[in-house]
């Protein structure tokens, strides 16, 4: 597995804070809202992707848990907010939607939890998302 660039992880930090510019006010009256947690993207590693290699991971926030998917370098063209697709990982192929943060960031999302009131600390998080990502990047065994 070929590590992230410092350029990479600067963008998925920055990816966290457009999360938390454009969501954590709805998120803060949401009933499953999780005051121990803050919106963190983990996990992430490259990913061929066709013409474009990306970036799969797991954006962990108060309120979710999803997987996402990035282009590994920002020049990708922007897919329309709300467009669908279907990407092939190694586990199978998953439905994931285009959202916009803002102007300069956006990712596919699959969203797995809407609840993680449960979860105590954002430890427990990290171990929810490289658990998730073993299952998600593991191939998936031929009936």
């Amino acid at each position: 597995m070929q590590s992230l660039s410092p350029e990479q992880y600067a963008r998925l930090g920055e990816l966290a804070q457009a999360w938390t510019q454009r969501h954590l006010k709805a998120a803060k009256a949401s009933a499953n809202f999780n005051p121990r947690l803050a919106a963190d993207a983990l996990c992430f590693q490259r990913h061929p992707g066709g013409q474009h290699d990306m970036l799969v991971g797991v954006l962990v926030t108060p309120a979710s848990l999803a997987l996402v998917m990035l282009p590994a370098s920002p020049d990708m063209p922007r897919p329309d907010e709300g467009e669908r697709c279907r990407i092939p990982l190694p586990s199978g192929e998953y439905k994931f939607i285009a959202d916009h943060l803002d102007d300069a960031h956006w990712y596919w999302r699959r969203e797995l939890l809407d609840d993680l009131s449960d979860i105590i600390d954002r430890p427990q998080a990290s171990r929810l998302a490289q658990q998730l990502m073993e299952r998600v990047m593991t191939p998936a065994e031929s009936s």
